[in-house]
Order: structure tokens, then C-alpha cells, then sequence
């Protein structure tokens, strides 16, 4: 591990605990930021996340906790980045360590809310990290399952291409296949708008509006998809790898996908704010509509009628029946 050196994961949640969980299978010792200490003297009784994946067990003999981000990352070579896109920035903006020559993995499936960026260029401008020290983790991958060690795929991207084969080591198993990938950009921005497609996937369930039109939508969503992810970062890529259509896929039909278990509320007649109370977790994808929906009509600007339609209903109060009708009309 001479290029990655020590790894602190950075984040407490389900996919921090799963990413966690893969690392200590191939590393020694891992540093570990979780941000309450009264959740790091439970994770040290129980040996185990009490709030996340509870049925995972940890050596934590082997996990250097910290409280304090600082601490975290001030003698890890590598940071696992896997907070919740709506809490990122108030964490990160904690840190106060030079980071600018460590290498940064992003497993946070959103953009940074009001800088409306993805989360590896907010690190090269903020601290002035390397864009080459910079990797993503994408790909059809619900923590549940990588935790419980069923067969998955992860897409690791990174512009060293090494880099990204050292990383898959570091999180290597016998049911963990790693893909590689040069399309950081891509599989970030395609990490967002899954979870858009997740939302309006679910409020077609939550209206029994029925697979046949489910089926049109995630079809109409992938080749949305593809236009916004060919404008914002032009270079040759297959829409139906599993970077960018698997992770769609999965979002879109999981009953482990909170975005669909949101817009499954929304399409049942819950109002927005009820279903955001209702939620156990963060649903990523209505902040990243908003995100979004302001790249797209500031920057952008290709035809995404999907991500304007969930916009309606989630930030314009226009019905799921009326904004779902008119989108129909919109398929092909």
C-alpha cells in the first residue's frame, strides 16, 4: 500500500460502515471519523455501527476512532469520503490540515449543495489537491449488500489508472468485483442523476402507474442521461456499463433505494416536507435535483425533461398525476 499508505474513512453512515468493513479485509489498521463520541464509545462496547448495518461486526482493536476530523486525516494518506452530499460541506469545511497531497476517494452520490459541484473539483479548488490523487466510487452498489457480502461491482475512476487498481485492492473480495474507469466526471454526475431518475422511478409505483410506463421512464432516463453526461464532460463512453445504467437500474427498482422509497411517498399523496420527515435516511437525489436543475438551465442546457418534471413536483408543488401526464407526452 506504498501509494495509498494509511486510509481513514470519513463518514458514519451505511456506506461508510460498508466501505469500512471491505478496507479492514485488506488493510491492518484504518482511521475512522465519526463525528459523535458517544456513537464511537457504542461502535467500541458493541463492536459494531448501533445506528447503521447493526448486523455488521467489527475488529475495533484494529480502528483508530476520532471525533475530530483533523485527527482523522492528519496522518492518513488516503480519505474515504463517504458523507451524505447535504452534511459534506459543514464536515469538510472542519478540516484545517494540509490535505493537499493526499489522495481523496469520493463514495458521496451528490453534488455540494449551493456550489452545485462535484465533490472531487470542490476538493481541488478548496485545498488544492491533485486532480490525479482524485477517485470516485460508483456503479450499482447498495451498502446493504456489499456489507452482507453479496455479489457486486464497483466502478473505481481515477485519471492514474494505478491508482485505481491500488485502490480495488485495498477493498478486494471474493464477492467484490472492481471495474476501472478514467471517467471521473462522468460517473460522479451520473451518481447524481440516478438518484433523480430513483425519485421519479418511485412516484410511478407510488401511483401504480405500472411497469409498463416504468419501463419507458428508465429507458427515457438513461438516454437523458447520456446527453447531459456527453455535454458536461465530452469523451467515449458506453451508457450501459455499470457505472452509469447498472447504478440506474439498481436505484430505480431496490426496495433498498431511499430515493424510490421518497418518491414512492410523494406518488401516494404525501407532500414533500411529510415524506422528508418520514425518511430514516437521507435521500440524496432531492438535493440533487435542485443542483441539477440549475447546472442544466445555467450551464448546460440539453433537453432533460425527466429532471425538469421532478423538479415541478418537488420544488414547484406541481402534482405527480399532472407533471407525469404531460412527461408521457414527452417518451419515445
Amino acid at each position: 500500500m506504498a501509494t495509498l499508505g494509511k486510509i481513514a474513512v470519513i463518514g458514519a453512515g451505511s456506506w461508510a460502515t460498508a466501505l469500512a468493513k471491505l478496507l479492514l479485509g485488506n488493510n491492518e489498521r484504518i482511521n475512522w471519523y465519526v463525528r459523535r463520541q458517544e456513537r464511537i464509545d457504542d461502535f467500541i462496547r458493541y463492536h459494531r455501527n448501533t445506528v447503521y448495518l447493526s448486523d455488521v461486526t467489527f475488529e475495533t482493536d484494529r480502528i483508530d476512532f476520532h471525533s475530530d476530523i483533523n485527527d482523522a486525516v492528519a496522518d492518513a494518506d488516503t480519505l474515504v469520503v463517504a458523507i451524505p452530499s447535504p452534511y459534506f460541506k459543514n464536515e469538510a469545511e472542519k478540516i484545517t490540515v494540509d490535505i493537499s497531497g493526499k489522495n481523496i476517494v469520493s463514495a458521496v452520490k451528490g453534488l455540494v449543495p449551493g456550489d452545485n459541484m462535484i465533490i472531487t473539483e470542490w476538493f481541488c479548488r478548496n485545498f488544492g489537491c491533485n486532480d490525479r490523487n482524485m477517485l470516485v466510487i460508483g456503479g450499482p452498489c447498495h451498502a446493504e449488500e456489499v456489507a452482507l457480502d453479496h455479489l457486486s461491482y464497483l466502478t473505481i475512476g481515477c485519471h492514474d489508472i494505478a491508482k485505481s487498481h491500488e485502490f480495488g485492492r485495498a477493498i478486494a473480495g471474493q464477492r467484490l468485483k472492481t471495474i476501472y474507469s478514467e471517467d471521473v466526471k462522468g460517473i460522479e454526475y451520473a451518481a447524481v442523476l440516478k438518484n433523480v431518475y430513483a425519485i421519479a422511478s418511485g412516484m410511478v409505483n407510488g401511483m401504480k402507474a405500472g411497469d409498463n410506463f416504468k419501463a419507458m421512464l428508465v429507458c427515457n432516463a438513461a438516454r437523458e442521461m447520456r446527453r447531459f453526461i456527453d455535454a458536461i464532460a465530452p469523451r467515449k463512453r458506453d451508457i450501459c456499463r455499470s457505472a452509469y445504467l447498472g447504478d440506474l437500474l439498481v436505484t430505480s427498482y431496490s426496495l433498498f433505494s431511499r430515493n424510490h422509497n421518497f418518491g414512492a411517498m410523494i406518488g401516494k399523496g404525501h407532500s414533500v416536507k411529510a415524506a422528508k420527515m418520514e425518511m430514516e435516511m437521507v435521500a440524496e437525489g432531492y438535493y440533487g435535483t435542485q443542483c441539477m436543475h440549475q447546472i442544466n438551465g445555467t450551464t448546460v442546457k440539453v433537453d432533460m425533461p425527466i429532471l425538469d418534471c421532478v423538479y415541478d413536483i418537488l420544488y414547484s408543488g406541481i402534482s405527480p398525476k399532472k407533471a407525469f401526464e404531460a412527461l408521457s407526452e414527452k417518451f419515445s
